[in-house]
């Protein structure tokens, strides 16, 4: 339920606010809408982080399951939930305010090629920054929300106008089951599940590497001074 219910407000807020954009002659702007979907991300993860983990998304889900994060028996039920939210909160755009914007539905404007690189590259940045907030226990507590949502809305900046940047398969079925738009859908599953199985599995590497000085966020000073940890001593 919690899951269904992050994902519903992330597709009203996110593909809401560029239908919304579309409806209103452009007074968002695409700015608008990266800071729409960066926001609304921020909130869902301090309100469900603790209940769910707040994947909200399928390819994050599958993305923990690949590298032992998460339990097969919980995937199809996740997947399930964040499909059911966000094809409710497009029924909810489309009777709001109709057809418009084509639903905020993912359709890349660059060539298919083009648009599955950019959406596998975005998918990579954003899982490789879930990884490491979300399983390493060196990075500094309470900042995963703000460090997740921040990936999301600077990945709609550069990619919004290129691909929809979805980053994100349910995200891209809700408005596309409502609205009955399934161009070059199956790239919108495709690119964002391997781009972020892919970014697991690089972090999971780089986690076991020795860290050097001058670590940004980290403390500063001989390695004997610093401080050790069970995956890492120093």
């Amino acid at each position: 339920m919690a899951e269904a219910i992050g994902t519903f407000f992330l597709v009203l807020i996110g593909p809401g606010a560029a239908m919304v954009n579309a409806f209103d002659g452009g007074t968002l702007g695409q700015v608008g809408v990266a800071l729409a979907f960066g926001f609304v991300v921020i909130a869902m993860v301090f309100a469900l982080g603790h209940l769910s983990g707040a994947h909200i998304n399928p390819a994050v889900t599958l993305a923990f399951w690949s590298v032992r994060r998460f339990p097969a028996s919980e995937v199809f039920p996740y997947v399930l939930a964040q499909c059911i939210g966000a094809s409710a909160a497009s029924a909810v755009l489309r009777t709001a305010l109709g057809p418009v914007g084509s639903m905020g539905a993912s359709l890349p404007r660059i060539s298919t090629s083009a648009a599955f690189l950019i959406e596998w590259l975005l998918s990579f940045a954003l899982m490789f920054v879930i990884m490491a907030v979300a399983t390493d226990d060196r990075v500094a507590d309470g900042f995963a929300a703000v460090a997740v949502g921040l990936t999301v809305g600077f990945c709609a900046l550069m990619g919004g106008p290129l691909t929809g940047a979805s980053m994100n398969p349910a995200r891209s079925f809700g408005p596309a089951l409502v609205g009955g738009i399934w161009r070059t859908h199956w790239l919108y599953w495709l690119a964002p599940i391997t781009g972020m199985v892919v970014a697991a599995r690089v972090y999971d590497v780089l986690r076991a590497t020795r860290p050097l000085g001058g670590r940004i966020g980290q403390p500063k000073g001989r390695p004997e001074e610093r401080p050790s940890n069970d995956l890492n001593p120093l």
